[in-house]
């Protein structure tokens, strides 16, 4: 069973929620957690709340949502560069090993 975690970025519509981003980890379950941990927003969802950033996980192809928070313009624009520079801070990582 192969296992992969993701971070889903999606923005409500008239028609519901559409997905725009993804940002993969890979296989490490720890620090795919970890990092979800450190987002700014929060995880009591009102209809209000326009942006969702959601922890995804993915084993042999079944999508299954973990976690979601809703956040604010600030909150996303925060969590972006904090999860690209994780992303790019593991990736460099790999290569050195």
């Amino acid at each position: 069973m192969k296992t992969q975690f993701y971070i889903l970025l999606s923005l409500k519509t008239p028609r519901g929620f559409v997905d725009y981003g993804q940002y993969f980890f890979g296989d490490d379950r720890g620090t795919a957690y970890e990092l979800f941990g450190q987002l700014k927003g929060h995880q009591n969802l009102k209809d209000s709340c326009l942006l969702h950033i959601d922890l995804m996980e993915t084993v042999d192809e079944l999508q299954v949502k973990v976690k979601t928070i809703c956040c604010t313009l600030d909150e996303l624009a925060y969590n972006c560069k904090l999860i690209a520079r994780e992303v790019f801070r593991l990736k460099n990582l790999e290569e050195m090993e």
